[in-house]
């Protein structure tokens, strides 16, 4: 909104508002004023979840340190959707689809988590949703939004091949293109892209979803993935960097510049409240809500398979689940002391800080390991 009334609209009677179209000078400003958002609502929406009795229950088959975080108020991602919807939606070009299609997927991942912590709030135990609902849901949420992409696709506004790391000449088409030219399989022939879609945006929500098991742990690691995704949308949509990285451009993606901007703002200011010893926690809302973000992008400027690398901890603590279920199930034996893999360190001995800390970093080289593989190609 600030975009379309100080650059489209005054631009031409105040020429300083020039600047206003600049990709960079937008991010940043969208940037702080998530920031600032966060930072300035938080105390009033934390002091409101107090007063509805929004806390959190902790399972009791957990480490036992945790259980003197009972009753911290949760569903604070609240907070991380309202900080990065707002700066988006002032500082971004809202004649762009991506954008749009990056705002209503992050609102309706959060809005699958905001039902999941309802129904722990109202029935007073930590279950939700069930496995089966949530993924579900989850799951129309990915299918509309491949939809969306190819209707794009339909005009020749984004692309349906995949871009494979350290192969730049590899790049595989998604769809069943004996089947593109009829219109009664019209549809059908983007079958593998949507089931793509699907596990790449659902994969990515349950993993930051994982994740979230430790003050800070989880929207740190957020902040280190935003600001490499804040990277890669820039570079994507600039003719000369994508040109020399050898990178699929997409003009229109480099709007997404500024939302993952907001991101990365969004979620430091909610660490800011959710550093140990948490003060709020940002429930499935807020796990779901940057899940979907993060896959999302990823789908849109072409970085699926990069995304394991730039949300490295997520993907790990999702495997450590899988790998420790799997095992359960099959040799009746377990891999990790408990899982999802955090909780394995803290029974180890180690303090929850350093468990924070120390995935902090992993997460930092993960992100910066994705980013150097932009010119080994």
């Amino acid at each position: 909104m600030l975009y379309w009334l100080l650059y489209q609209k005054l631009f031409p009677v105040f020429s300083p508002f020039r600047i206003f179209r600049y990709l960079t000078f937008r991010t940043v400003f969208a940037s702080l004023t998530a920031l600032f958002i966060a930072l300035i609502i938080g105390p009033y929406v934390i002091r409101k979840l107090r007063e509805f009795q929004i806390g959190q229950y902790i399972r009791e088959e957990g480490p036992q340190a945790h259980q003197k975080k009972a009753g911290t108020p949760t569903m604070g991602g609240l907070l991380i959707v309202i900080a990065i919807v707002i700066p988006t939606l002032l500082w971004a070009d809202l004649s762009n689809k991506f954008v749009w299609i990056a705002v209503l997927a992050t609102l309706a991942f959060g809005a699958i988590g905001f039902a999941d912590d309802y129904l722990k709030i109202t029935h007073r135990r930590n279950l939700g949703l069930t496995g089966r609902s949530k993924l579900m849901l989850q799951f129309l949420v990915a299918f509309l939004v491949g939809i969306a992409l190819v209707l794009m696709q339909a005009r020749s506004e984004y692309s349906t091949h995949m871009f494979v790391p350290f192969f730049k000449r590899f790049q595989p088409d998604m769809i069943i293109p004996a089947l593109v030219d009829n219109p009664h399989t019209w549809l059908f022939a983007f079958i593998p892209f949507l089931l793509f879609v699907a596990l790449v945006l659902v994969g990515s929500t349950n993993a930051v979803n994982l994740t979230d098991g430790l003050d800070g742990l989880a929207i740190g690691c957020t902040v280190i993935s935003a600001g490499a995704l804040t990277v890669l949308t820039y570079v994507s949509g600039h003719a000369v960097f994508a040109e020399y990285l050898e990178l699929p451009r997409s003009p229109q993606s480099a709007e997404l510049t500024i939302f993952c901007g907001a991101m990365v703002g969004a979620s430091i200011g909610f660490l800011w409240y959710n550093a140990h010893p948490a003060e709020v926690f940002m429930g499935d809302v807020g796990a779901l809500a940057l899940g979907g973000a993060i896959g999302t992008v990823a789908v849109i400027i072409k970085q699926e398979l990069l995304l394991p690398f730039i949300g490295g901890v997520f993907v790990i603590e999702a495997l450590s689940v899988i790998l420790q279920v799997g095992s359960y199930k099959l040799r009746k034996k377990r891999i990790f002391k408990m899982a999802p893999l955090h909780h394995h360190f803290e029974l180890l001995g180690w303090s929850e800080s350093k468990v924070i800390t120390r995935f902090w970093i992993a997460s930092l080289i993960f992100a910066l390991f994705a980013l150097t593989t932009l010119k080994l190609r």
